[in-house]
């Protein structure tokens, strides 16, 4: 999982989207009885990688990560509408940096090309980020 301040970089951002429900990864979504579009995201940092060598608590740390943004959809009902979503959310963080995270690839599909859920069908909007944290260590 990321850090804290990689998770709480995107939560603020997605704050910003109000088109539909967004849900965060472990948090209690109740679906409608009727199938309507949500955005369901997961945070993930892949590495957390010292940079430089310096003093203890003196280094640079870089962290890499993606978030993916699951546009949920009703099935049965095409991919247009998650595919416009998709990308009206990637456009939130495009030539956006958020706090110390930088993101130089996004991807509409890629790696998650579109799946079936009961009732949904989800298309993933990815951002793959990195971070440099300079702090020291990171007290729990």
């Amino acid at each position: 999982m990321s850090s804290l301040t990689a998770y709480d970089a995107f939560a603020n951002r997605l704050g910003d989207w109000t088109t539909t429900p967004v849900v965060f990864e472990n948090e209690f979504y109740q679906l409608p009885d009727t199938p309507a579009p949500f955005v369901y995201v997961e945070v993930y940092g892949d590495t957390y990688d010292q940079d430089t060598v310096g003093a203890p608590q003196e280094n640079v740390w870089l962290e890499r990560g993606v978030t993916y943004l699951h546009v949920m959809t009703p099935s049965g009902q095409g991919s247009r509408l998650a595919r416009q979503y998709a990308n009206s959310l990637l456009y939130l963080f495009r030539e956006q940096p958020i706090s110390t995270l930088f993101m130089p690839d996004m991807s509409i599909g890629a790696g998650e090309p579109g799946k079936d859920w009961p009732g949904y069908w989800a298309m993933t909007a990815s951002i793959f980020w990195n971070r440099r944290d300079i702090t020291s260590i990171p007290t729990p």
